[in-house]
């Protein structure tokens, strides 16, 4: 669960680092690419997860995309990891006093990092989350050795995925890290990342006051911590759902250079005719189409209905739990959802094909679904959705809140 932001619309700023807002890629790395394709990678024992994606490789270039975005040095991290620990801390009481979740799992961890580690502990988590998808799609292939996917279409996919990380990586302000991996340590895990670098740029950009913003994201991380640990079953519901989605998904489904080509296909078309292409149309836009089946979408609605109730849940409580303690918030929330409706052209481009507008729309539509909810009932109504698994909204009555109203009061 991230923390996003997006580029300021309608202009691109320069920057002293020779940086760029409106830059998806650093200067002259294009000119690099073939270079990086061409250079043989470390040795490994083969595996599907490997035959795949050249994660070696994605860390790389997710890296060098980040090291162009400012206030990358690690002396920007210094002092923060003390402050979130006691903003967490405040965050959580104030979340619960809002929402009656906490979490049953011990008071929240904060750990500030920068964008590489970010990048390396989402590389390590990705390989886990993708290992039963590779590990399906190599067993049922039916290739022999000379058919299976060549060096060049693994490094071709950790070039894919390290740009998107990359890209990734330099937007994202806090994540709770909801995964529970059996073969890592306890301190490791059910943490509460904030990106420290960019925070700064963010809060120094546009001069929010440093504690109360700080605070103000805590208290949206927090609410989604309370949310997968205060609520017994939805931690283990949630990655059932993307688990079985992952292990059902067909070899002949996995089409990823297809899927792109149509996305920016689709984009030009509406642009041609004057439409706006609806980036919520479907739970499996993006690179998530790439891996869906008809038979998947029921499953994908589910995880897209899910994703925009915590989301939405996310943003209304950081609001309401600080209200007389974060000054500024309206403020600092204006600017949040302006910049989530107004990227400019290439990262407009850009989150669509990896599938991050249908993610920024997750707020609004799960804002707006809460508050259908509660003018009609009020937040007992809202609450029935934490009882059971069955009471959650899939996407159809996130977009049409008097259906999952209809079926609660049926």
């Amino acid at each position: 669960m991230a923390l996003l932001v997006g580029c300021t619309a309608g202009r691109r700023r320069s920057r002293s680092d020779g940086g760029d807002c409106g830059r998806v890629l650093p200067e002259g790395f294009i000119n690099s690419l073939p270079q990086t394709l061409s250079t043989p990678p470390a040795p490994a024992a083969p595996s599907p997860v490997s035959t795949f994606v050249d994660w070696n490789l994605a860390e790389k270039v997710a890296i060098r995309v980040a090291d162009r975005a400012p206030f990358s040095g690690e002396r920007h991290l210094d002092g923060l990891t003390a402050e979130f620990d006691v903003h967490t801390a405040k965050a959580e009481d104030l979340v619960a006093a809002t929402t009656g979740l906490r979490s049953l799992s011990g008071n929240a961890r904060a750990k500030v990092v920068g964008r590489g580690d970010w990048i390396r502990a989402n590389v390590s988590s990705m390989q886990r989350l993708l290992r039963p998808l590779f590990e399906n799609i190599d067993e049922n292939s039916g290739a022999g050795p000379d058919e299976e996917p060549s060096t060049l279409t693994a490094r071709l996919g950790g070039m894919e995925l390290g740009l998107v990380l990359g890209w990734m990586s330099t937007r994202v302000l806090g994540q709770y890290d909801l995964l529970v991996l059996e073969d890592e340590s306890a301190e490791d895990q059910d943490l509460v990342y904030y990106v420290g670098p960019n925070l700064v740029a963010l809060e120094r950009r546009y001069a929010f006051p440093r504690d109360d913003f700080r605070l103000w994201l805590a208290l949206h991380e927090v609410t989604h911590r309370a949310q997968f640990t205060g609520v017994p079953w939805m931690r283990s519901h949630y990655l059932g759902l993307v688990q079985s989605l992952l292990e059902g998904a067909q070899p002949e489904s996995f089409d990823l250079v297809g899927s792109l080509k149509g996305l920016i296909e689709n984009k030009s078309a509406a642009r041609r005719s004057g439409s706006i292409p609806d980036s919520s149309a479907a739970a499996g836009s993006g690179v998530l189409g790439a891996i869906s089946s008809p038979a998947q979408q029921e499953s994908l609605d589910q995880i897209a209905g899910l994703m925009s109730l915590l989301e939405g849940h996310g943003d209304v409580t950081m609001g309401r739990a600080g209200v007389g303690i974060v000054h500024g918030a309206d403020r600092m929330a204006g600017v949040m959802a302006d910049r989530r409706r107004n990227a400019s052209g290439v990262t407009r481009l850009f989150q669509r094909v990896v599938g991050l507008e249908a993610k920024l729309a997750q707020y609004s539509q799960g804002e707006a679904f809460i508050g259908a909810v509660e003018a009609h009932g009020g937040t007992a109504l809202l609450d029935r959705v934490w009882e059971e698994p069955s009471h959650l909204p899939d996407l159809g009555e996130i977009r049409e809140p008097g259906r999952w109203i209809e079926r609660l009061e049926g």
